[in-house]
């Protein structure tokens, strides 16, 4: 067997574009080069920002056969798994919880490729989980946690024994609908007419929508966009977005062929707007704006207009991103995200070993009710 050996990238651009994506065997874009290059050339992820990349590459006969997506954390802001109890934990006790390694997307909870080429390899596992734990003593971070892996790969690291945190979404499926109309005749009557009187409701102000795709979008597009986004973010948590104005330039850059934008017109002024990635099964709801509040209009420019998107363009899902109760009513399903973490203090991990076996009780039983919540006329039984 040929020697395996690492290296940690400290920048994106310690590893070439085509070295990084020829080990993607899909086009979901958040773990892409292009993706990463965006935050980190842009300055959203930097050690400044408490987002330090150090990206693990394991090579085999020195050939990058397995790519881990890293940072070094020194705090807990944008990425919707919660753990500030368990920092509080370690202070109380006269330790650090930061810095710690991560490995998500930063500021998208939206599950997918985490462990990028031969993960599928035990072997391969196994070195980067020891790669990572070395480093982690060597730099006295508290530990390693991954977020919203897919499926299979949360396998994977479960079977190498990483700890398992789970969560919930709520998605939308395509059952193979003709159109909105064949979706929404799935609901009860009093869950299809509130839908379509909020649909109603949204044309009788007199909006409009354009729906403007991949190398359709131009530069005054992003600008459009930007302050709208960094307006919501004011709005809601009082301080600015994460991504500055040169994200979302680059992102319409390099990933054109990804970008979805909605955009609402009142009288032909362009008034709000919603910024989805998709690929080529599944749209992921990222951003929204509005210049002023309407009825309705951010369910409308945000999930219905997504929804008559994907029915159009055949994808299979749509991740609406994180929370959001108000999406059951219109269609979204409750999901399980996981997370995985592992912890250098085994007496920490011990306890939170302990805390996620009760937690895991409680989620599934919110899971639960969110699914009796539901608006079809009959629970559907084949949500993943």
């Amino acid at each position: 067997m040929a020697e395996l050996t690492h290296r940690f990238l400290t920048s994106i651009d310690q590893c070439t574009q085509d070295d990084w994506n020829r080990l993607m065997v899909s086009d979901y874009p958040f773990s892409r080069h292009q993706w990463f290059a965006a935050l980190e050339l842009s300055g959203a992820t930097t050690a400044q920002t408490g987002w330090q990349p150090y990206h693990l590459l394991v090579e085999e006969a020195g050939v990058c056969v397995l790519i881990v997506p890293l940072f070094i954390k020194t705090h807990s802001y944008g990425e919707y798994v919660f753990d500030w109890a368990w920092a509080d934990a370690y202070q109380h006790h006269g330790l650090s919880y930061y810095p710690k390694m991560l490995s998500a997307i930063p500021f998208t909870p939206c599950l997918g490729t985490r462990l990028i080429g031969g993960w599928q390899r035990q072997d391969l596992l196994k070195f980067a989980l020891a790669a990572i734990k070395e480093e982690c003593d060597t730099r006295g971070l508290s530990g390693w946690h991954c977020l919203f892996p897919n499926a299979l790969q949360s396998d994977a690291l479960s079977e190498i024994g990483l700890a398992r945190r789970t969560g919930t979404q709520f998605h939308w499926f395509n059952r193979n609908y003709r159109d909105f109309g064949d979706f929404v005749a799935t609901f009860s009557s009093r869950k299809r007419k509130n839908v379509l009187k909020e649909r109603r409701r949204v044309l009788e102000q007199g909006f409009t929508f354009e729906v403007v795709a991949g190398n359709e979008l131009a530069p005054e597009h992003w600008q459009f966009f930007y302050p709208l986004y960094q307006h919501t973010y004011l709005k809601r948590s009082g301080h600015a977005g994460y991504l500055g104005a040169e994200f979302f330039q680059r992102l319409g850059t390099t990933l054109p062929q990804n970008c979805v934008m909605v955009i609402a017109r009142l009288e032909g002024r362009q008034v709000a707007a919603s910024l989805l990635l998709r690929d080529s099964t599944t749209l992921y709801g990222r951003y929204w704006g509005c210049i002023e509040e309407f009825d309705f209009l951010h369910f409308e420019t945000c999930y219905y207009q997504g929804i008559d998107y994907a029915i159009s363009q055949g994808l299979q899902r749509f991740d609406g991103g994180a929370q959001g109760e108000h999406k059951l009513a219109r269609g979204f399903e409750p999901v399980t995200t996981v997370s995985h973490h592992w912890l250098q203090d085994v007496r920490f991990q011990a306890a939170i070993d302990d805390f996620l076996q009760r937690e895991s009780a409680m989620v599934q039983s919110y899971f639960n009710d969110a699914r009796d919540h539901l608006p079809f006329k009959h629970e559907a039984s084949d949500t993943p």
